[in-house]
């Protein structure tokens, strides 16, 4: 498992630089990654696991991994880096935001959203980043029939990830494909499911999409 950022790994292709952005105006993915693929977004990227799996086998989809821990970011784009992906770019800072300002509207193919902190205590549950303004912020990046995914090992989280959804019309929930048992010790979702399963937690999932 990654855990340590190696200096000498060049991310500049792949590790995006906030404060380079021009401006307060909306993305453009041909500039970002150069092609004009569809493009998926992943709200939390962590290490990095889902982006590098995603992208290696579907190199007809761009990735964008947004990460608010700038380590992990640079943990990220050193795994794409290291596997030669050059479909991902990783961009260190708040989702909410970059989803909310950043993102142009009905431009994005999926969103994933894979085991957000829960942070457990009330006063913290304020912080937790899938509320109904990032939902509204999915919404309008989604283009028609683009998919939400969803997962989490928190039931009352779920919960209430499932009733924002409901209220939102335009998204329908389709049924969710059985989970596979994995191959290898890296075919997992992401480094929080892998750990989850082998302790034998319960994994939540739920799948949408835009009308």
């Amino acid at each position: 498992m990654m855990s340590r950022s190696r200096p000498t790994i060049d991310v500049s292709a792949c590790l995006l630089d906030p404060e380079q952005h021009p401006g307060p105006g909306p993305l453009c993915w041909a500039t970002v990654f150069g092609t004009d693929h569809p493009v998926e977004l992943e709200v939390g990227s962590g290490k990095g696991l889902f982006l590098a799996s995603a992208a290696s086998q579907n190199p007809a989809h761009n990735y964008l991994g947004i990460e608010l821990s700038r380590k992990y970011a640079r943990l990220a784009a050193e795994r794409v880096v290291r596997l030669g992906v050059s479909n991902v770019r990783v961009w260190p800072g708040d989702a909410r935001a970059v989803l909310a300002r950043l993102v142009p509207d009905a431009s994005v193919r999926a969103v994933h959203v894979y085991f957000p902190d829960p942070w457990w205590k009330k006063r913290h549950k304020k912080r937790r980043v899938f509320t109904a303004a990032l939902l509204a912020s999915v919404v309008r990046a989604l283009e028609p029939g683009g998919e939400l995914h969803v997962a989490t090992d928190v039931e009352e989280y779920f919960d209430v990830i499932r009733t924002l959804v409901a209220a939102e019309l335009r998204l329908v929930e389709l049924t969710v494909p059985p989970c596979k048992e994995p191959e290898h010790d890296l075919d997992y979702l992401t480094n929080f499911e892998r750990k989850f399963r082998i302790e034998g937690r319960t994994i939540h999932r739920a799948l949408y999409k835009m009308t």
